[in-house]
Formats: C-alpha cells, structure tokens, sequence
C-alpha cells in the first residue's frame, strides 16, 4: 500500500504538473510558430509571383515605348531620344531600388505573435 501511495504521489507532485504545463505552453507556442512560418511563406510566394509578373509587363512595355519613341524621332533626334529614355529608365530603376530596400528595413518582425506570446509567458513566471 505504501508503494502505491508514493507512485500516485509522486504522479501528481506539483513540479511535475509544471512541468507539463511548460510543455504544453511550449508546443502551443511551437505551434504558433509553425502557423505564422506558413502564413509569411504564403505571403511571399504570392508578392513573389505578382512582382514577377508585373516586372514582365512592365519589360514588355518599356520596350514597346522605346520602340515607339525610337520610331517617332529617328529622322531629327534618334540619339538624343535614346539617351532621355536611357536616363528615364535609370532614374527609375533607382527609385524602385531604394524603395525596395527602405520596404526591407522597415519590414515587421516576422513572429511578432509570437515573440509577444513569449513575453507574456515570461512575466506570468516571474510574478511571484
């Protein structure tokens, strides 16, 4: 009887039901993880594909309009046209470049959800 009542005991001692609720918050929070990793890639994959496209159409149109613009001042100014489209394509591609890169830095963090999970488990523990 003894032996018993030291195993039942000794399943149900407190520090062994907090350290099953770590681990239960700890999976809820892998779990969360998980979530937000298939959200962001999701996400990435349609701006990725959408940006593609819209980088092909706008090729395909550029080229058009220096085709156009090459064409329509070829007899009086040809080079000069070309260089004012080349300067046009230039200051633009440079505008795209740093707004791409100030989208970049200025990106939220990517498991912002989480991390705040995270500290509120953290203060929880603490409070005495």
């Amino acid at each position: 009887m003894t032996i018993e009542t030291q195993t039942q005991r000794a399943e149900h001692s407190p520090l062994r039901r907090i350290v099953g609720s770590v681990f239960a918050i700890l999976q809820t929070r892998l779990e969360l993880v998980g979530i937000e990793l298939a959200e962001e890639k999701d996400r990435l994959l349609a701006v990725l594909f959408l940006g593609l496209a819209a980088m092909m159409l706008a090729t395909m149109a550029l080229i058009a309009l220096t085709a156009l613009i090459a064409i329509a001042f070829w007899d009086t100014y040809r080079w000069q046209a070309l260089a004012g489209i080349t300067a046009v394509y230039a200051i633009a591609g440079l505008v795209c470049a740093l707004k791409a890169r100030s989208g970049l830095r200025n990106a939220p963090l990517v498991f912002e959800a989480t991390l705040a999970e995270f500290e509120k488990d953290r203060d929880v523990f603490r409070k005495p």
